[in-house]
């Protein structure tokens, strides 16, 4: 709770309180994000709208945190779906000028934030479904790999993995303990030295998601799903996710602060700048 005020107030927002949340519950929309909530189902969908590709920015990252603690906290949701409003892509992953160019105060604000977006995910007391509607790499591939169940797009051209090494940079150990816990550790060990990306057919092989369904079919079917898993008592469902994944979670919580030092000295390196640069000047060029 204390490290959820700090991070809000350290963007200059404030913290909603339950009562508050009860009064807004209908539905809200955001720049980033848009938030439906049915109260006769207790189920959200949380629509990322951060176009064009759904970077996962301080700021998206800020207002995504928030949008889900008003869920959290109003008990009456017990459900999560989160999709992309954004055609072909799910989430394209951290925002590369959050980390290039960038003072180490901002890059340890920022990291904060994207621990602060595992946290919420992956300790969540909702059930939370990815509805893959795109390719999501890196981040993207972490945040539905935070949720309880995924179901992709069938659809060859979507990709899924943590690419990171291609770009130069490291995933920390709570991206790779969250892959391992998904799919094992020989899978997680190659797919993060190789910078791996999967395709729907090879991540549904590999157990990085769930299920696969047509393209216009992965919302409706997030919803039908969700119908089940909400079908659990609460109570004996929350015990065995968090009997699950409290370890985990335990992990980053206890090195937080020397989580962000890590990356901060890490990313500021010239070498990493360097290999920043090259890829955004690739990027450039691909335009």
């Amino acid at each position: 709770l204390l490290s959820q005020r700090a991070s809000c107030s350290s963007h200059g927002r404030v913290c909603v309180s339950p009562a508050v949340v009860a009064q807004r519950r209908n539905n809200s929309t955001s720049p980033k994000i848009k938030v439906e909530f049915d109260q006769s189902t207790g189920v959200a969908v949380l629509r990322m709208q951060n176009p064009p590709v759904n970077s996962l920015s301080l700021d998206f990252l800020t207002e995504f945190c928030i949008g889900v603690e008003k869920l959290e906290m109003d008990k009456s949701c017990r459900g999560l779906i989160i999709t992309s409003s954004q055609p072909k892509v799910f989430s394209a992953g951290l925002d590369i000028m959050e980390m290039y160019g960038q003072s180490p105060e901002r890059c340890g604000e920022f990291w904060r934030a994207v621990q602060e977006m595992w946290l919420k995910l992956y300790g969540s007391d909702m059930v939370i479904i990815a509805a893959i509607n795109g390719s999501s790499p890196a981040g993207g591939c972490l945040m539905s790999m935070a949720c309880d169940y995924r179901i992709m797009a069938d659809n060859p051209r979507y990709t899924i993995g943590l690419n990171e090494t291609k770009l130069g940079i490291v995933a920390p150990f709570w991206f790779k303990d969250t892959m391992t816990n998904t799919v094992g550790h020989r899978t997680t060990e190659m797919a993060l030295e190789l910078g791996m990306l999967y395709n729907s057919t090879e991540a549904l092989k590999i157990g990085m998601v769930d299920q696969l369904v047509p393209e216009d079919q992965v919302l409706t079917t997030a919803t039908q799903t969700m119908t089940k898993w909400l079908a659990i008592p609460d109570h004996a469902r929350q015990i065995s996710k968090s009997m699950m994944r409290k370890p985990t979670i335990d992990k980053l919580t206890s090195n937080r602060e020397a989580d962000i030092q890590h990356f901060v000295n890490f990313i500021t390196k010239d070498s990493i700048q360097k290999s920043l640069h090259m890829y955004l000047e690739m990027l450039k060029k691909r335009k």
